[in-house]
């Protein structure tokens, strides 16, 4: 296994790369000039012109990239076009707040995806399992920024249990990690769901139950755990989207977390925020693949890492 991990780490290597060039000519190739932007709007020709030379915008793209790979290989993400802070320190401060919130929301919705899941699978046909499906449908067709609205108005505005918005303390973590969560659960149960019906049709299903085992452990030992591969696969995929993909749940709440601080950097044409960020998302999509990959062979011993 270490060998595997091993190889497959080194195989990250030329996939960055690649994805670095493709991130530096897709950011480049936004409308709207930085030099404009900071120098403001009423700023003259001369002086936006000073403002692209001292942040060295009129270096033809090679040269820029050069210097963007080279600054990105000794850990140095450069400098903020618009607060001239360095970038670290930007997604320092703003990392940590939006992995929390994707492990909170990952977690509630992975649990409850699976009870859910297995219980309509074993209950198919039953009240349980067509309410539990119609709560999954829900999940998935509810627009997460009007989900999110939804609950600050009745649980922070008319109850006042929670704050409206900022990350102050772990109960400003509950509003926005149900919101974010929503939809995973409801993914997560459906594909539940439909793994136990296939895995408890298999042969060694019906002699575990031959052989006088109890139903609990036959579903939630024996068919769980070889429906969990295709479910592990599906919540990798998903921790991936929650890390990247919250911006409209950071803006509802205000959360100060990277997708806010990502829409800002477009907003003001702050080019290396951006690639920086790009960059960190794809490099942790990468290695989450790579943990997943890794998880099957503890789920399932069977499986062999050649």
């Amino acid at each position: 296994m270490v060998q595997y991990f091993l190889r497959r780490l080194f195989a990250l290597i030329p996939v960055l790369f690649l994805i670095s060039i493709f991130v530096f000519m897709f950011v480049h190739a936004l409308p709207g000039d930085p030099a404009r932007v900071l120098a403001g709007e009423h700023a003259t020709l001369e002086e936006v012109e000073i403002v692209r030379r001292t942040l060295n915008l009129n270096a033809p793209l090679y040269q820029q990239y050069f210097k963007f790979i080279g600054n990105i290989l000794s850990g140095n993400l450069g400098i903020s076009l618009r607060t001239h802070e360095p970038v670290t320190t930007m997604i320092g401060r703003a990392f940590m707040p939006t992995v929390w919130l994707a492990l909170c929301a990952l977690g509630w919705s992975v649990l409850f995806g699976l009870i859910s899941g297995v219980v309509s699978a074993v209950k198919r046909g039953s009240v349980g399992d067509h309410a539990g499906m119609f709560a999954a449908v829900s999940g998935i067709s509810m627009p997460p920024f009007w989900l999110g609205l939804l609950l600050m108005q009745f649980f922070s505005v008319q109850l006042g249990w929670f704050g409206t918005s900022g990350f102050d303390s772990l109960s400003d973590l509950v509003l926005p990690s149900l919101t974010l969560g929503a939809g995973v659960a409801a993914i997560m149960a459906r594909f539940t769901r439909s793994a136990v019906i296939e895995v408890v049709r298999e042969d060694y299903i019906r002699t575990a139950r031959a052989k006088g085992l109890k139903e609990k452990i036959v579903i939630w030992k024996h068919a769980l755990r070889n429906a969990l591969i295709p479910v592990v696969t599906m919540a990798g995929l998903q921790f991936g989207f929650l890390l990247g993909g919250s911006i409209v749940i950071e803006q509802v709440f205000r959360w100060p977390g990277m997708g806010a601080l990502l829409l800002d950097a477009i907003r003001f044409r702050d080019y290396t925020v951006v690639q920086a960020e790009i960059m960190i998302f794809s490099l942790e999509f990468l290695l989450i693949n790579l943990l997943v990959d890794v998880l099957y062979g503890l789920i399932n011993p069977k499986i062999r890492y050649s």
